[in-house]
C-alpha cells in the first residue's frame, strides 16, 4: 500500500512536471513568434531581392541553407531593426505571396510590389519605400534598341511578370504582339535573349540589373509623353501587410526615419551586389 502512494506520488510529480514544461514551452513559443518580422518574398527579382548559397553581402539566411539578398532584405532588416524584432525571410512564389499575407503564413511583403486598387482589396499598404519608373527592356542590336515612342514597339512581341502592372501596360502599345506572361524576370532574360521575344516591361531598377549582368541587352527609358501612362502609386513600391494589422503604422515609423538618400544609398548597393555575386 505505501509503495502504491509512493508510485502515485512520483506519477502527480511527473504529470506535474510535463504540464509545466508544456506551458512553458508554449508561452515561449508565443513569446518567439510574436518578436519575429516574416516576411514573404519571391528571392528572384534583382536588385529587389535574390537568393544565394553564402551570407555575403548583409544577406539573411532562409530555408534549405540559402540566403536573400537585395534592396528588400535591406529595408526589411532596417525596419526588423528599428522594431526591436528578429527578421524571418521566408521564399515564395510571386502569385502566393497575398494567399500567405491574408492566411497569416507571414507578416508582410516585401517584394518590390507596386500598389493597386486590386491589391487593396485584400491587404492594406504602408507609405512608399521606393518609387521608380517603367521601361521596356530589349536586345542589343535589334530593330528596338533605338524606339524612342511606344509606337515604335507595333508588332513587337512583348511581355512582363504574371500578376503585375508590368503586364498591364503593355495594352497601351497599339497593335503589340502581347505574349503570355512569364513566372520571373529571369524566365524573361532567357525568353529575350535567345530572341523568343523582343522585349519586356519592367521597372527601370530591375532593368539595369539586367542590362549588368547580360551586355547584349539594354532598355528604353522614355520621356514622360512618350512611354507608358501610370499614376503615382504604380510605380510606387510599398510593404503590404494585412487588413487592419496594427503593423502598417509602426513600420510606416520606421520607414519615417529612413532617409532618401539612405534608400538611394542601399539600391545601388543592391545593383553593385546583384551584378558582381
Amino acid at each position: 500500500m505505501k509503495r502504491f502512494k509512493n508510485l502515485k506520488k512520483i506519477i502527480n510529480c511527473i504529470s506535474f512536471l510535463v504540464v509545466v514544461l508544456f506551458l512553458t514551452s508554449c508561452s515561449k513559443s508565443n513569446e518567439d513568434s510574436s518578436n519575429q518580422l516574416r516576411v514573404g518574398m519571391e528571392c528572384s527579382y534583382a536588385p529587389f531581392n535574390w537568393i544565394q548559397p553564402t551570407s555575403k553581402g548583409d544577406a539573411v539566411e532562409i530555408s534549405g541553407g540559402w540566403y536573400a539578398n537585395g534592396y528588400d532584405v535591406y529595408i526589411s532588416q532596417r525596419i526588423a531593426d528599428l522594431l526591436g524584432m528578429k527578421l524571418e525571410i521566408i521564399k515564395l512564389d510571386w502569385d502566393g505571396l497575398l494567399p500567405a499575407l491574408t492566411s497569416g503564413k507571414i507578416d508582410a511583403i516585401v517584394a518590390g510590389m507596386s500598389v493597386t486598387e486590386e491589391r487593396k482589396k485584400a491587404i492594406d499598404f504602408t507609405n512608399n519605400y521606393y518609387t521608380s519608373n517603367i521601361v521596356i527592356v530589349v536586345r542589343k542590336g535589334s530593330k528596338y534598341e533605338y524606339a524612342q515612342c511606344l509606337d515604335d514597339f507595333k508588332h513587337a512581341k512583348i511581355t512582363g511578370q504574371i500578376g503585375t502592372v508590368h503586364y498591364d501596360f503593355i495594352d497601351q502599345i497599339n497593335e503589340v504582339d502581347k505574349q503570355t506572361p512569364m513566372e520571373d524576370f529571369p524566365s524573361m532574360v532567357s525568353s529575350l535573349s535567345s530572341g523568343k521575344i523582343d522585349g519586356y516591361v519592367s521597372e527601370r531598377s530591375s532593368a539595369l540589373m539586367a542590362t549588368y549582368s547580360n551586355p547584349r541587352l539594354t532598355y528604353i527609358d522614355f520621356k514622360p509623353e512618350n512611354g507608358f501612362k501610370f499614376s503615382p502609386e504604380e510605380v510606387s513600391i510599398a510593404i503590404g501587410v494585412r487588413k487592419n494589422s496594427d503593423l502598417k503604422d509602426k513600420i510606416n515609423k520606421a520607414l519615417e526615419s529612413i532617409s532618401e538618400e539612405t534608400k538611394c544609398e542601399l539600391m545601388n548597393k543592391a545593383v553593385e551586389r546583384s551584378y558582381v555575386g
